[in-house]
């Protein structure tokens, strides 16, 4: 477990189970996420106290042993807490073999699903990954959990927003591409601007339209995303902070706290699933 500050704990790994990117567990007393993506469905359960988000730039709730949320990847949320008394959550970030792509619009246009039997089964899944030996149970209680979230999402694809113009989107997601095969190495807007032929102050404009927050920041989430997972591997946060893009180790640390709530080397150190 992961002590930062007073009333701050952090606790993550990778399980040896297909289809579940990382398992991370905290609480927060005045942690507020800046608005990031992910390249991974994060499946998240309240144990304690309530937590707000924007998603796609509406805003949303979540509270209580019942919400379950579930946060599509690609899509730019934030987080923050709601009473002086924080939260406590647990996340599962899954893969798109579990849930595919095709969900996100759904998932969108409903991310908070109030399904009590959802969140025990969801609990029961985090019990069974705490120890390194129950593997097997822990997929099988996977695959009730993902037949129950394909049900939900199926009756909700009618939900799905319009989206941007022609045109913007076109633009955003070349871009997007273009950031995402060089997330270590980046890439100058002026770059960008000509290997897209747009004007740059368009092609900002056309990304946060479509993604809800500028190109910077996206590919800043990016980086920490592969970051999460390098460290997890078991990498130095010195050698990653380079890997991924950063300039140096403060750099890293900078923005890994105030995406993670932890510093990259704290949150290296964990080693393992422990109790809460």
């Amino acid at each position: 477990m992961i002590g930062d500050r007073p009333r701050t704990k952090i606790n993550a790994w990778r399980p040896a189970v297909p289809g579940i990117a990382e398992v991370f567990h905290a609480r927060f007393v005045d942690h507020a996420y800046p608005a990031h993506t992910h390249d991974t469905w994060a499946l998240m359960i309240i144990d304690a106290g309530s937590v707000e988000f924007a998603l796609d730039r509406r805003r949303h709730g979540a509270t209580g042993t019942s919400a379950v949320a579930l946060l599509p990847p690609g899509v730019p949320h934030d987080g923050r807490t709601v009473t002086a008394a924080g939260f406590r959550k647990r996340v599962l970030y899954l893969d798109t073999t579990v849930l595919p792509e095709r969900f996100t619009g759904p998932a969108v246009g409903l991310p908070v699903l109030g399904d009590g039997p959802l969140w025990r089964r969801i609990h029961g899944l985090h019990a069974a990954l705490s120890h390194a030996g129950d593997a097997f149970e822990a997929e099988s209680r996977l695959s009730f959990i993902r037949e129950r979230l394909h049900g939900h999402l199926d009756r909700l694809a009618a939900l799905r927003p319009a989206g941007p113009g022609r045109e913007a989107g076109r633009l955003a997601g070349q871009l997007r591409d273009l950031l995402d095969s060089r997330i270590r190495a980046g890439v100058s807007l002026q770059e960008a601007a000509g290997i897209l032929r747009a004007h740059p102050t368009h092609l900002i404009r056309c990304f946060k339209q479509t993604y809800g927050l500028p190109p910077h920041a996206y590919l800043t989430g990016r980086r920490i995303e592969r970051a999460r997972s390098l460290l997890l591997s078991g990498r130095r946060p010195a050698e990653v902070a380079t890997a991924v893009g950063f300039y140096d180790q403060s750099h890293l640390n900078r923005h890994f706290t105030r995406h993670v709530g932890t510093t990259p080397f704290r949150f290296a150190a964990v080693g393992g699933p422990s109790g809460d």
